[in-house]
């Protein structure tokens, strides 16, 4: 709930108890008046913008035609609130609470070893690479988010990295998440590290480093719900999903999987029925209870999972996919779904029940789909946009080239009727919704920005994270560059 909901509601309690047993006639009107005044502040526009972002891809929600969102146009100068320079290198995702914003990030103290941008098959295998030797600092940074002034900065781990990672990964690519009590900070091949939202330490909990794909490195975001924090860890080795104590770190219980080295983020999915833990693979995506037990499980069919998967109309939305190999399937499940909702292969077979629609060949790579009104947008890496009904999986229009896309990573999102996708060049293209594709414009940032980490929306204002720098993008903004070249 907004700020300013949770504080008419607390005025509203204040209210009601004010009267007592003596003034029954006039509690039932006043109750009436509170109640009112009530439900019509919590519709209004202001109660439905996005102030905290508490996770891995929870701000790309439509919000209400009239609400104050972040501006249609900026550049490296133009609509910057504020920018900082921040160290090291990571594709973490900032998280916001309140008017805090909590970032990771790994500083080496021996020589940067740039990231690479596109798509390419050379520097393939990273543990070919020659071995890092140096000794880097895992971080989390605590920024303003009005003024993007530095209120904390906390040390979690000072060593040399027990793993490579390829050259387009990084050390801390996992985004943080917090219940608004304490912030969780995971580093996917050293540990999970718990604060409070002021930066003193709660836990810590080391985490055994496992053989990836060609050393590619990890890159799973923790999510944290009811008390808990669930960690998947998708390996070479042995791969697990593990609950933890939010307050302690205590193990509460665990559970095997049979995959390997995976990408994308566990979904929790609340339905009418139960709430599910949904977690995207390349086996089988597999859906769990909250004690960790297997409720249903689709065949993968993709050479890699990275999109998370995410709930609209009420039903869930799973997709994986890879630019040249594997299946990249589409997937709408129905909740309530029991077994295995793996398609047939054989011609003319009917669906499982469980299955609203399946496109065989509509999936991405990196970038997680999204939905405008009934129409998912799937933004492709190597520049493409395609639209379906979101609804049937009938197409609305084929993939269209993005002109000088080049390549994507970093999922879109959307606020006043558009699509927004920034390439790894950091430059932003502003899409037309609807049946039609149209690219409206584009947005530049410095020239040696690169983007991977998807950006979030804050109410009206924008928060990009590039390889050298975090902006604030809020319309009108003189700017007031804090730390930043």
């Amino acid at each position: 709930m907004h700020p300013k909901c949770e504080a008419l509601a607390r005025a509203t309690i204040d209210l009601l108890l004010s009267f007592n047993s003596s003034n029954s006639s006039r509690l039932s009107t006043s109750m009436r008046i509170a109640f009112a005044a009530l439900a019509i502040a919590c519709s209004s526009p202001v109660c439905l913008a996005e102030t905290n972002v508490p996770a891995f891809l929870t701000s790309r929600e439509p919000v209400a035609a009239d609400a104050a969102t972040p501006p249609d146009h900026w550049s490296a100068t133009e609509n910057v609130r504020w920018k900082v320079d921040v160290p090291g290198l990571a594709w973490s995702s900032p998280i916001v609470w309140g008017n805090r914003v909590y970032l990771t990030t790994c500083v080496t103290l021996g020589e940067n070893q740039e990231p690479k941008k596109g798509l390419y098959l050379e520097d393939l295998d990273a543990n070919k690479y020659p071995v890092d030797k140096s000794v880097h600092e895992w971080k989390v940074l605590c920024y303003d988010l009005d003024s993007g002034s530095l209120l904390w900065e906390r040390l979690c781990h000072s060593g040399v990295p027990p793993k490579p990672h390829h050259i387009k990964n990084t050390l801390a690519s996992e985004t943080p998440t917090t219940d608004g009590e304490r912030i969780y900070a995971y580093f996917g091949n050293l540990g999970l590290y718990c604060f409070t939202m002021d930066g003193e330490p709660v836990w810590s909990l080391p985490f055994e480093a496992r053989e990836t794909n060609y050393g590619w490195g990890t890159s799973i975001s923790p999510i944290v719900y009811q008390g808990r924090v669930y960690i998947v860890n998708d390996n070479e080795e042995s791969s697990y999903m593990v609950a933890l104590d939010a307050k302690t770190g205590q193990e509460m219980w665990r559970v095997p999987r049979e995959e390997k080295t995976n990408y994308s983020t566990p979904f929790i999915w609340e339905t009418p029925e139960r709430t599910e833990l949904v977690v995207s693979s390349i086996g089988y995506a597999r859906s769990y209870d909250l004690e960790g037990k297997l409720l249903w499980q689709i065949k993968g069919r993709s050479i890699l999972a990275i999109p998370t998967p995410f709930e609209r109309f009420g039903n869930l939305y799973l997709t994986s996919g890879h630019v040249a190999w594997g299946e990249n399937p589409m997937y709408v499940i129905k909740p309530g779904a029991e077994g295995d909702l793996t398609p047939s292969e054989e011609k003319g077979a009917a669906l499982s029940p469980h299955l609203a629609w399946y496109q065989p060949k509509a999936g991405p790579y990196h970038p997680t789909p999204i939905i405008v009104g009934e129409q998912i947008y799937v933004l492709y890496d190597r520049g493409l946009m395609a639209s379906f009904h979101a609804k049937t999986g009938e197409p609305v229009y084929p993939r269209k080239r993005i002109p000088e896309g080049r390549a994507f990573t970093s999922s879109p999102w959307t606020y006043g009727d558009k699509i927004y996708c920034v390439n790894e060049d950091g430059v932003t293209f502003v899409l037309k919704t609807g049946p039609e594709f149209e690219v409206l414009s584009t947005n530049a940032l410095q020239e040696d920005d690169m983007c991977m980490a998807t950006p979030v929306i804050v109410g009206d204002k924008l928060l990009i994270r590039t390889a050298a720098r975090l902006y604030c993008i809020a319309a009108g903004a003189a700017p007031t560059a804090v730390g930043s070249k």
